[in-house]
């Protein structure tokens, strides 16, 4: 039913992103799928990588982990948003036309209050994506 499955990971936080991990990996090991973990980073040193070079070589590492321990077909892709902040979610929606992807898996947090003044990254994410978008809850 799905070819590849993207997944939005954020390399400083992946330990919040277990729940979302675990849903991708199941679908793509239910399905036969390729998992693509895409992680977006500045042009500039961050506290995850120095340069985009180096946090594509810990994202690339990443994906191999998360291919071993799934038993899964795992790629890493790095996108470069500006400003991650107000960025990401135009630089991931380029990266799911780029990609061929049929599938998102991405985690969320609850509604509140505040996602009525800004969107969240998910709320966002599956309201532009042209393709399915499965929003993993914390």
């Amino acid at each position: 039913m799905f070819k590849k499955i993207m997944t939005p990971v954020d390399l400083a936080h992946k330990g919040d992103l277990k729940k979302s991990l675990d849903v991708a990996a199941d679908l793509a090991k239910k399905f036969g799928a390729e998992l693509v973990y895409v992680g977006a980073t500045t042009p500039t040193p961050s506290s995850t990588a120095h340069n985009p070079e180096e946090y594509k070589e810990k994202l690339n590492a990443f994906a191999a982990e998360q291919a071993e321990a799934y038993g899964i077909n795992a790629t890493g892709d790095m996108v470069v948003a500006h400003d991650p902040r107000t960025d990401v979610d135009d630089v991931l929606l380029k990266a799911v036309t780029e990609e061929g992807v049929d599938l998102i898996v991405m985690q969320s947090h609850m509604p509140s209050f505040l996602d009525y003044i800004w969107p969240s990254n998910g709320g966002k994410i599956a309201e532009h994506a042209k393709c399915s978008v499965f929003v993993v809850r914390d």
